[in-house]
């Protein structure tokens, strides 16, 4: 494993990576073909820009499982991790507009166009969005066995220690990455981030010693539950249901909520039929009691939204990444 010490300006503007533009307007289904049941003839691909055995990888595991029972086909799940989480949205820019493949669609999708003179993507206009699902329960774990009680006392140690203390996220520009940045910054502290491909090697860092706190999403319930990890802070508007005793970002005196939400999406002009066979699969799927254990068990809340009101969400969301890149002034 390896680290590299960057400016925190440095750090904060990697949000994404080149991403190549494909046309994908060839291959439209016809509206009958989807609405008389046609459509899906063969399995749907779902790229998950995370490694597996993540908190995301088993959600979406769930819930591909789910929908496959509703539209009679596979649903299989192709990792492309790395990236800060934009592989998979990179992909789909060179995928036909059929229908048979989808991706789930993290935050940095926004915000890197608005880290470029020269955007290579619109993150609104190509993607078709489907459907809106959850967001994540996100917080920073130590080793139990660590001498931190509190994440005050953790941020006074990194601040007495500067340069000395290491964190993991499962990736640069990430909302972790970014939201533990923005931390050092609120309170003038000097730590090294360590990007990991996905949640299980940044795990395996911090159990092994190698990394002294792991930012990432709930993965890491059942090992606070369990006692090895201790669970310093959480980043919702609210304490989490599992976990009612760990205080806010907020409630520390950091002013900052975040969960990323995020859904499904597939290249862009897909043919409204299609988009409504996915759609409706997918939201059964959603509220399906195999899919709500997995949410239940990393304290991930439903958020639905059917695909006009994602398209809605996802353009707002443009233009708050885009607002937040030009305030911290972040450069690709």
């Amino acid at each position: 494993m390896s680290s590299a010490r960057i400016s925190r300006r440095a750090a904060l503007a990697l949000g994404g990576s080149s991403l190549a533009v494909a046309d994908g307007t060839h291959g439209l289904a016809r509206p009958a073909v989807a609405q008389s049941g046609a459509f899906p003839s063969r399995p749907v691909r779902m790229l998950v820009p995370w490694a597996p055995g993540g908190t995301t990888d088993v959600q979406m595991r769930a819930l591909c499982d789910a929908a496959s029972k509703r539209l009679g086909q596979p649903v299989v799940v192709e990792n492309k991790s790395g990236a800060g989480g934009i592989l998979g949205a990179q992909a789909l820019l060179n995928e036909r507009p059929d229908g048979y493949a989808l991706a789930q669609m993290p935050i940095s999708v926004f915000r890197y166009p608005a880290m470029s003179s020269r955007p290579p993507f619109d993150p609104v206009a190509d993607f078709t969005y489907v459907v809106h699902l959850t967001g994540y329960l996100f917080g920073v774990v130590v080793r139990a066995e660590s001498p931190w009680k509190t994440f005050e006392e953790f941020l006074a140690h990194a601040k007495r220690s500067p340069g000395k203390v290491n964190y993991g996220t499962p990736g640069a520009g990430t909302s972790l990455h970014i939201t533990m940045e923005q931390i050092a910054e609120k309170r003038g502290i000097d730590w090294t981030h360590v990007p990991f491909r996905g949640f299980s090697d940044n795990l395996q860092a911090l159990l092994g010693g190698q990394t002294d706190a792991l930012a990432d999403s709930s993965g890491w319930a059942q090992l606070v539950e369990d006692g090895r990890l201790r669970l310093l802070v959480t980043w919702t508007e609210e304490r989490a249901k599992r976990f009612p005793q760990v205080p806010t970002l907020r409630e520390t005196g950091i002013d900052i909520v975040s969960a990323s939400p995020y859904g499904l999406a597939g290249p862009k002009g897909m043919d409204p039929g299609v988009v409504k066979v996915l759609h409706d699969a997918f939201k059964e799927a959603l509220h399906d009691p195999s899919h709500t254990a997995v949410l239940d068990r990393y304290d991930m809340p439903i958020m639905y939204k059917n695909s006009a009101d994602y398209t809605v969400f996802a353009r707002q969301m443009a233009k708050e990444e885009a607002e937040m890149v030009k305030k911290l002034g972040l450069k690709a």
